[in-house]
């Protein structure tokens, strides 16, 4: 029975039309609270998480993920949305295309990507190191993959479903070398936000999946260089798509409680 739903937003994601409650919320992760928007409409609370901050200020690399994902779980999310902007490097992963990653490979580095800086921590009182190291075989829920796949579909949006997600530092792109490594690896997506997000929502037991917007072809992939004017005009159409597959799946959700 679900209890709570997040909805996180990326790059030109930055408000969810019926979530216009401000919340703000202290954490252990951070001096600054944690702002989220809800949404009153529903019989299930629907929270909207700006993952950059309400004036998209924060680069991918200083996200305090850790707060963010703090917060959610704080105020009862069971489940979370998450939208990601993403380069595409499988053959089937072209400018506008919406995607539902299954897997993920993280390049990451310096992030705060646990919750377990140690295995005695207060918050975490009577758990085991064994408990700690949470089983991340299947990344992101299949059921939620499965369910946004459908509401895409009942709104005429096709998706590609599966593939693995490669999260970068950033916030520079890629090169063209990095991207030849990320294909040989298995990556479909590069993107900069993926990780440790899932991972976090894993070790708090909340369910997570992505639906990631293709924006541009990945560096090296076509003879041009990656131009932000065409970024842009791919954004803005396909985050307007985004918002109606999260609008739906959240009622859905919200009528099954």
């Amino acid at each position: 029975m679900t209890k709570a739903i997040g909805l996180i937003g990326g790059s030109g994601f930055y408000s969810f039309e019926s979530a216009v409650k401000e919340l703000l919320l202290e954490t252990p992760f951070s001096d600054e609270p944690v702002a989220l928007y809800l949404s009153e409409n529903d019989s299930v609370p629907v929270y909207f998480l700006p993952r950059h901050g309400p004036q998209h200020a924060v680069p991918p690399h200083q996200v305090n993920y850790r707060a963010n994902l703090w917060a959610l779980k704080e105020v009862g999310v069971d489940i979370i949305l998450a939208a990601n902007v993403v380069g595409g490097i499988g053959k089937s992963m072209a400018p506008g295309v919406l995607a539902i990653p299954d897997q993920i490979i993280d390049y990451t580095w310096g992030r705060e990507h646990t919750f377990f800086d140690t295995f005695s921590a207060d918050r975490f009182e009577g758990l085991s190191e064994a408990e700690s190291h949470v089983d991340f075989s299947w990344p992101y829920d299949k059921e939620l993959r499965t369910q946004l796949q459908e509401t895409a579909e009942s709104l005429g949006l096709k998706t590609c479903s599966g593939g693995t997600y490669g999260a970068t530092q950033g916030p520079r792109l890629e090169s063209a070398a990095e991207i030849i490594r990320m294909k040989q690896d298995g990556c479909s997506l590069v993107g900069m936000t993926g990780m440790p997000e899932a991972a976090l929502a894993r070790e708090l037991g909340i369910r997570y999946a992505s639906l990631c917007l293709v924006v541009n072809w990945a560096a090296g992939l076509t003879s041009e260089e990656i131009a932000f004017s065409d970024i842009a005009k791919t954004l803005d159409h396909g985050v307007e798509e985004i918002r109606k597959v999260f609008d739906a799946l959240a009622a859905r959700l919200s009528n099954t409680h």
